[in-house]
């Protein structure tokens, strides 16, 4: 094994676990009018999308590295397949249960103002149009018994993403739908454009690829139902990000065997040119014409989110034993605080109301609890605990839970003879 392929990339740990903070935040500071109050700050903080985007481009990374040795894979699929799934499918199903049962809690007390309409039956159709922004109401809609049962298959088979209409139960659980389809096709895919002559030619390739339905949508001039949700989440749309991963991680390996270094001043400028997509992008989605939405969601952003990957992966390790200590526990638990974050904060939402209302009134007097819940406004306070209480809780539930459940599935799947033969392993040839 190569000192490179040792390495264990600090700087995408951070990385990886800041995308899911930031991910939770955007999913929740809409709830407090305080950051509206802020200049920029409601708008630096809706650009859910580029973390997303940027998550799965490191997943491709991070796995390549792993995985690829040459021109197959370290193990066979079968192995990789199953590891995958080992590690996705309690946080997936926790996630959705956990959803399911808070909602319901929810329901049951009843403090305004969610609490009165939340059901698992709630759903909002995904639309760009204009329409959307200035009668939601007309996009609310509620689950018949057949949908209902149908899109709870598609959940307990991590198939949600590919539902173009509406997201179900946890919203975000998507992304764990979308990043299996991109595991299935690993084995086949990650070798060969490990392996491409030319991975700039193949990045800008898949770039083009990934522009080429958003263009299409606004010249047909589509902006509502199903094109939105099948370009915010359909895992062939999104794909590219993951494969712009492999392919930065082939450039990132090349270039560090011919041993190049980037100067400082490459460093500086590829950091300004970051900065300078994230700001424009958050201007042109959040008071441009509504196209940009869809061409910064699927493309435009992807050379800066690639470059925030590369310049994150020559991140030295530190000095400090604190942070080489907690940087791949806070990493490792950035998938859970994607599919947790929902769960967590509405159940936290419910019990800020009630202990900040009159608490003594909840044994006597139930509906002046629930009155006096409905008046509290949320503190910033209270959100700076929510935060923080996440991230434990998911450090805690991904250590204690999701390692333990995974360590004796491979256990039980996954026999160390086979683990151990390279036979099965996909190979390429050269592209």
């Amino acid at each position: 094994m190569t000192q490179l392929e040792k390495e264990r990339f600090i700087g995408l740990e951070w990385l990886r676990f800041l995308l899911g903070c930031y991910v939770m935040i955007y999913h929740t500071a809409h709830h407090y009018p305080q950051f509206k109050a802020v200049f920029g700050l409601s708008e630096l903080t809706s650009m859910g999308f580029f973390a997303t985007s940027a998550f799965f481009a490191l997943s491709g990374f991070l796995l390549a590295h792993v995985y690829v040795r040459g021109r197959r894979l370290r193990e066979p699929a079968s192995n990789f397949w199953r590891k995958r799934l080992f590690n996705l499918y309690p946080i997936h199903i926790v996630a959705l249960l956990s959803s399911m049962l808070v909602v319901t809690l929810m329901q049951w007390l009843a403090i305004p103002p969610e609490g009165p309409g939340a059901t698992i039956r709630f759903v909002v159709y995904d639309t760009n149009e204009v329409l959307g922004q200035t009668h939601p109401e007309l996009f609310r809609h509620y689950m018949d018994n057949v949908q209902l049962a149908f899109n709870s298959v598609l959940q307990l088979l991590m198939l949600q993403a590919w539902n173009p209409y509406f997201l179900t139960f946890n919203a975000p659980l998507w992304s764990l739908s979308a990043l299996f389809f991109f595991y299935l096709l690993f084995p086949w895919a990650a070798p060969r454009l490990m392996n491409v002559r030319n991975p700039w030619l193949w990045l800008g390739i898949c770039m083009l690829a990934y522009l080429l339905p958003p263009v299409w949508v606004i010249w047909q001039q589509q902006f509502g139902m199903p094109y939105t949700g099948l370009l915010q989440r359909l895992p062939l749309f999104r794909v590219p990000e993951f494969f712009g991963g492999i392919l930065a991680y082939a450039l990132f390996k090349r270039i560090h065997q011919a041993g190049h270094v980037l100067s400082a001043s490459a460093r500086r400028a590829m950091v300004l040119f970051i900065v300078a997509c994230f700001l424009t992008a958050t201007v042109l989605f959040t008071h441009g014409p509504k196209y940009w939405y869809f061409l910064l969601h699927n493309g435009l952003l992807l050379p800066s989110q690639l470059m925030l990957l590369y310049l994150c992966a020559l991140a030295r390790n530190p000095d400090s034993a604190w942070l080489r200590h907690w940087s791949p526990r806070l990493g490792a638990a950035s998938l859970s605080m994607f599919a947790l974050h929902v769960p967590l904060y509405n159940l936290f939402m419910t019990v800020e109301q009630l202990v900040r209302g009159a608490p003594g009134q909840c044994l006597n007097q139930w509906s002046d609890c629930v009155a006096a819940a409905a008046n509290v406004q949320l503190s910033l306070t209270g959100y700076a605990l929510f935060l923080i209480l996440t991230v434990t809780v998911c450090v805690l539930f991904q250590e204690q839970f999701v390692v333990r459940v995974r360590k004796r599935l491979v256990a039980r799947f996954i026999t160390p003879a086979t683990a151990r033969t390279g036979k099965t392993a996909i190979k390429t040839s050269g592209s």
